[in-house]
């Protein structure tokens, strides 16, 4: 139940990751295949069902790269459900509070009390075939990946004390949401949520931990330079640069 990905931003290293928004093995292992550190498996925005969550899972383990589910939104049910299903991490939306992010980590991680369900059944337990609960809870405590979104003002104001919760591997500012959150709908380069995004990255660097943002062709050496070492881009957004430097190259530097 190794986690790459997670050994990797450990290390200090960039993990640089694609979003799927519909359900599709076969571009998980093309993107593995592509050198893609990991997918991040979008249940929140896209059309994938926990099904496909498994079954792209299963490519993801077979062609070797780190999968990330964001669940529906940060309820515990959705969140095991898609642990249930094999996903090595989660990215969980809508973390405002430091009680929104301990329960965040309660529902990821094995313990006593109100801690994620033990099934022993279930496809990360190998189907309860071949390894004992007891390692599978060790197994999964230690490998699985946990990712909270900051993506409101409310967010931002508590960021201090939501820093201060355990068992969380990366902050992840989200700036659409965050856009939106603070009256600039959609714009993200507005002074007042600009700068709410540097403030708060400094905060969780300062704080020793790890944050992450989404990017683009055009912004990733961006936002890898503001100290962020997990990053994703979209995968229309990836087909567009592609797209848009083949068409130009085809028609002699001249855009469709």
């Amino acid at each position: 139940m190794k986690n790459t990905m997670k050994e990797k931003i450990a290390r200090g290293e960039p993990a640089l990751g694609v979003s799927l928004m519909f359900p599709c093995p076969q571009l998980v292992e093309m993107l593995a295949y592509a050198g893609f550190d990991w997918v991040l498996i979008d249940c929140e925005h896209g059309s994938i069902d926990l099904a496909d969550v498994e079954v792209m899972a299963m490519a993801a383990d077979a062609s070797g790269i780190a999968t990330v589910g964001r669940p529906r939104s940060d309820s515990t049910a959705d969140i095991q459900s898609i642990l249930d299903r094999g996903v090595q991490g989660v990215q969980v939306p809508h973390v405002n509070t430091r009680e929104d992010a301990e329960r965040v980590v309660s529902a990821v991680k094995f313990g006593p009390g109100a801690h994620r369900g033990l099934a022993g059944g279930t496809r990360p337990a190998q189907w309860g075939l071949g390894i004992k609960a007891t390692d599978f809870v060790s197994d999964a405590n230690e490998a699985s990946l946990v990712c909270v979104q900051i993506e409101h003002s409310e967010a931002v104001a508590n960021i201090d004390d939501i820093l201060r919760v355990e068992g969380i591997d990366v902050f992840f500012i989200g700036p659409s949401d965050l856009s939106q959150s603070m009256g600039y709908p959609g714009d993200t380069n507005a002074q007042p949520v600009a700068e709410a995004i540097e403030t708060t990255l400094a905060r969780i660097r300062n704080a020793g931990h790890t944050p992450g943002m989404p990017a683009t062709s055009a912004t990733v050496a961006k936002v890898a330079g503001s100290g962020c070492k997990y990053i994703y881009t979209h995968l229309p957004q990836l087909l567009g640069a592609g797209a848009t430097s083949f068409i130009e190259a085809g028609r002699g530097g001249k855009p469709g």
